[in-house]
């Protein structure tokens, strides 16, 4: 078994040898440079001579994000905990997506009705780098758990389960929900698969005039659909929604980095 660093892939095989490359769990030494994220992120300030490009690609390589963790129960058992920096949106979350790594998928295994077409897709995605993944140009792929639904907390929904390639296990909980009108990866997902959009942020209320769609709207307004929170705008919004949340002990805020820890090699 060898291990490979991203640029040593190229097209799915190793540049040396041509060997296909396929993604494995390992059990490694890290330095968990994890813990420094914050203070990595505020010292680039101190670095007066270095260029402001490169300032800005390391801090997009450190990736903070400020969201929320919410908690969607299963209809078969349990939950699935996902992240989200646009809980303002959640009551247009039409479906939850997870990552091929979830362990959701091997857990439920009993309760999956296709599960053998999910093992396939996941074998698939073995062969995929992160990048190729997370492309936005490649068409979105993915495939549905059957027999399985998540419950909105917010309006007691219940959404299919997808799983995706879109998604990675490494980044937040490996679980998203997808909100169709207001985020251009679920909305090409949506149309491929012919799932709901409803549109819960609009930029002209208390007009009511909310626009047509025909693409994903991903800015901030007013919410609608929504229930006791109609009326608000994005920003307010979120803090409500959070502070509702922690209040039902269901979630709550939460910062995420895209950084990962370092292997020791």
């Amino acid at each position: 078994l060898t291990g490979l660093a991203n640029e040593d892939v190229e097209d799915g095989k190793c540049e040396r040898c041509g060997t296909p490359v396929i993604k494995k769990p390992m059990r490694q030494w890290v330095l968990k440079i994890t813990d420094y994220a914050e203070r990595l992120l505020n010292d680039l300030n101190e670095l007066k001579n270095w260029p402001e490009h490169i300032k800005e690609a390391q801090r997009n390589w450190i990736g903070k994000s400020e969201g929320a963790i919410v908690e969607f129960k299963l209809s078969v058992s349990g939950h699935v905990e996902i992240f989200t920096t646009r809980i303002d949106t959640i009551f247009g979350c039409t479906y939850v997506v997870v990552a091929p790594e979830h362990p959701i998928i091997h857990n439920s295994k009993l309760k999956i009705k296709n599960y053998d077409e999910v093992a396939k897709y996941l074998e698939e995605t073995k062969n995929k780098s992160d990048l190729q993944r997370t492309d936005l140009a490649k068409e979105k792929t993915g495939m549905e758990l059957k027999g399985v639904k998540a419950i909105n907390p917010f309006n007691n929904e219940e959404v299919p389960v997808f799983v995706a390639d879109y998604v990675l296990g490494g980044y937040g909980t490996g679980a998203v929900m997808a909100v169709t009108a207001h985020d251009e990866r679920d909305w090409e997902f949506a149309k491929k698969y012919n799932l709901p959009v409803k549109m819960v942020i609009c930029p002209n209320y208390p007009k009511l005039i909310c626009p047509v769609l025909d693409k994903a709207y991903t800015g901030d307004g007013y919410l609608v659909g929504s229930g006791e929170f109609d009326g608000l705008d994005s920003k307010i919004a979120r803090e409500k929604m959070t502070k509702w949340l922690e209040d039902k002990k269901l979630g709550g805020r939460k910062i995420n980095y895209k950084l990962k820890d370092w292997v020791f090699s």
